[in-house]
């Protein structure tokens, strides 16, 4: 119907540049519209002061109106209107035909696979049609182009699809060929999350288009499909950790699903969920056992459903690296109490966290516990970086801030700040904003603005209740069910005592609240600051859950245990190591980066970074990382894992023959996966790569016409065209439809 009434196809138009061809100068066109206009608006004023009771003035401007259109149009159409547009030589030509053979084109979603409706398409006059005017190139791709010379070599087998690597192989490849077009027919399925600016720069410096051909179901029936599982990348060991699932479904609203995570064939946790509304994103969160210390290969999965079409994306895989690298805490405690000996006693049990204090029992005398050598504390807290730095957390108790140096005030601050330390603040006598801690720089890094004013500690009864964000935490989750964790919270003990802690800062997160004296205050804050994390417990009296609690109740000890850990888990040491994902799904390429730091962990920039890997089948490979740039202390390197299964690098770095530090990362390629996800038709990317490169999308449906709109390219070997506008049947309709209306208008208003 557009061809018919405009003479070319839409392509021209989108494509073509108007031209008037026309020998006289445009400027009398516009002066001639213009005084066509004023002509007619007074011929018609004119007549309107005779006829004032049978055609108002709004009913004259519309007359007008349609008079002056069809006078422009008259003399637009004197000077000759015309497009001009580049159009493929005939016969002069290459036209790229690419046929994803990807495993995900092998799906049916109506009887026949996707391939072979592809083939299907070309087969029934599209490939014909084509061939008439323009040398054609038939290639199968999926990571890479492959030419063919037939199309029964096409199967689709292949297990990754990068239709980005494709084209880029395909302009580089066909440098010395004109390619006047791109015809591309895939579902979408991209492994590589979309195609790179650079692909689309390759193919933009040729002005080739690409015009897209799309495959399959947009929305796939009756399946249910994990998109992501979100774990920490590092655990310690026997912690309990969370996993966020994200996943959605189709046909299964209202039904119930069942989540698990496996190591192996060990069961970790499960939990049943209701599933949410057809094509809406769902997450769910399981808490599971870290377990022993080593690399571990989490398995997340959805039981599949009666009636589900594709089973293969219903689970997802995650490492994790578990150790059992013992973490420090320092401890200073300034008056003996309860709550220093509970919080030791809860810490005894643990394997990994170990607590080194300092007891101040008299104005100059201090008590050592869990020292692992005479010296370490023998001259009081630590006065530089080296002595301070070597634990991972530190925990300040019922002490004043004058009982620190200001060096060792400004110490505290960065050992969160640089060292990436974690520091607890406890309530007391001599604590927060009553032991002048509001005027020291380590205020800078307490998630609350304290008090401007001091006797904000109270001996009085105190009930503890979880915050919406207290609920999903770690460190207080002492049931996995999180309204029966919150009920829990609600029936422990009341507290003995309580700090005014402060007003919360805009980055802090409130994970429990005290309700005292009639007022409700935050009783538990938490805050990143730098490239570690700080707390305050605004109370002293948390031992007296254990005293009043019936014996053998491990709330106690449960929840100062995973608090500690939280405070330790994430402080890093003088290397860090890592890769932008653990699980390399039918590609191996990665990126290793390492963050390296000297003794006072400041970055090292003249280190000597190497990463020693292995892999499978006995495969090692030492690769040297070399600095980042604009990045102190940072250091990456790019790597190909050939083959899959799991690998581990060793990252060394070393300064004057010296080590500064090693840390260990795990990865692992798996092949023949990706395929299995997003299996439905990507339109959207389709339609993206089609109008970025100056293609088009097409339905298989609408195929008969590509042949009439592919030649209006600037690329390959090119003839511009002028085509007049004038003899349009469009242009005489337009004409026809102003006279009539006018016609009507007039015989409708009695104005003949």
């Amino acid at each position: 119907m557009f061809e018919w009434l405009f003479k070319y196809p839409a392509a021209v138009f989108a494509k073509g540049q108007f031209v008037l061809l026309g020998s006289w100068p445009r400027w009398i066109l516009a002066l001639l519209i213009v005084l066509a206009g004023v002509g007619l608006g007074l011929l018609i004023w004119s007549r309107l002061s005779q006829a004032t009771l049978r055609m108002r003035s709004w009913r004259a401007g519309i007359v007008w109106l349609l008079q002056f259109c069809l006078a422009a149009l008259l003399l637009l159409l004197l000077w000759q209107p015309a497009i001009t547009v580049a159009e493929l030589k005939p016969q002069q030509n290459v036209i790229a035909i690419l046929l994803d053979d990807s495993h995900s084109m092998s799906i049916a979603d109506s009887g026949s696979t996707r391939e072979a409706d592809a083939v299907k398409a070309l087969e029934n006059g599209v490939l014909a049609s084509l061939q008439k005017n323009f040398q054609t190139r038939i290639y199968s791709f999926d990571t890479r182009i492959s030419r063919v010379s037939n199309l029964a070599q096409i199967q689709p087998t292949a297990p990754a699809t990068r239709i980005g690597d494709s084209l880029q192989q395909l302009v580089s490849e066909t440098s010395d060929l004109p390619v006047g077009a791109v015809l591309l027919m895939s579902d979408g399925s991209d492994n590589t999350g979309g195609i790179d600016r650079a692909a689309i720069a390759a193919l933009r410096s040729r002005r080739i288009p690409v015009h897209t051909v799309g495959f399959g179901a947009e929305h796939m029936s009756h399946d249910v499909e994990i998109d992501d599982a979100t774990v920490a990348p590092r655990a310690l060991a026997n912690s309990r950790m969370a996993a966020t699932v994200t996943f959605q479904q189709d046909g299964f609203a209202g039904q119930k699903a069942t989540i698990s995570v496996r190591d192996g064939n060990k069961l970790l946790a499960s939990r049943d969920v209701a599933l949410a509304g057809n094509g809406k994103s769902q997450s769910e969160t399981l808490l599971l056992n870290a377990g022993d210390a080593g690399a571990k290969s989490l398995t997340f999965s959805i039981a599949p459903l009666p009636g589900e079409t594709n089973t293969a994306n219903n689970a997802i895989t995650r490492m994790v690296n578990v150790t059992s690298d013992k973490r420090r805490i320092l401890y200073v405690e300034g008056e003996p109490r309860w709550e220093y000996k509970f919080i030791r006693r809860a810490e005894t049990d643990d394997p990994i966290v170990e607590i080194a204090s300092m007891l101040r029992t008299t104005e100059n005398k201090i008590y050592r516990q869990g020292i692992e050598n005479p010296q370490e504390l023998a001259d009081g807290f630590p006065t530089d970086a080296k002595d301070l730095f070597q634990y991972q957390g530190l925990i300040i108790g019922s002490v004043e801030a004058g009982y620190f140096t200001p060096a060792q005030q400004d110490l505290i601050r960065q050992f969160v700040d640089r060292r990436g330390g974690g520091l607890l603040m406890l309530a007391g006598r001599f604590a927060l904003a009553d032991g002048g801690w509001s005027g020291s720089p380590v205020a800078q890094a307490l998630p609350v603005v304290l008090p401007d004013h001091n006797k904000t500690f109270h001996r009085l009864p105190a009930t503890v209740e979880l915050t919406a964000a207290g609920k999903d935490s770690l460190i207080c989750r002492l049931t996995d069910d999180p309204s029966e964790n919150a009920e829990r919270w609600k029936k422990l003990p009341y507290l003995m005592d309580y700090q005014e802690a402060g007003t919360p800062k805009p980055g802090a997160v409130v994970l429990a609240d005290l309700k005292a004296d009639g007022r409700e205050l935050p009783l538990l804050i938490t805050q990143n600051y730098g490239l570690g994390r700080v707390a305050v417990m605004a109370t002293s009296g948390t031992w007296r859950w254990q005293m009043s609690l019936p014996a053998g109740d491990p709330t106690h000890k449960m929840f100062w245990q995973q608090f500690l850990r939280w405070l330790v888990a994430d402080t890093p040491g003088h290397v860090v190591a890592s890769v932008p994902s653990q699980m390399l799904f039918d590609d191996g390429r990665t990126k290793l980066t390492a963050q390296v730091r000297d003794v006072d962990y400041l970055p090292a920039t003249d280190a000597s970074v190497q990463a020693h890997i292995i892999g499978p089948g006995g495969m090692a490979a030492t690769v040297d990382m070399t600095p980042v740039p604009d990045s102190p202390g940072a250091f990456q390197a790019d790597w190909n894992a050939e083959k899959p299964g799991s690998y581990m690098a060793e990252v060394v770095a070393q300064r004057g023959g010296q080590d500064i530090g090693r840390d260990d990362v795990t990865f692992e390629r798996m092949d023949g996966v990706a395929e299995n996800f997003h299996t439905q038709q990507n339109r959207p990317l389709l339609e993206q790569l089609a109008a970025e490169t100056g293609g088009s999308y097409w339905s298989p449906q609408n195929l008969s016409k590509l042949a009439s709109q592919i030649p209006y390219s600037e690329a390959g070997i090119t003839v511009r065209n002028t085509k007049p506008l004038w003899n349009m049947p469009a242009v005489f309709f337009v004409i026809l439809l102003l006279l009539f209306c006018e016609w009507i208008l007039r015989r409708k208003w009695g104005v003949v």
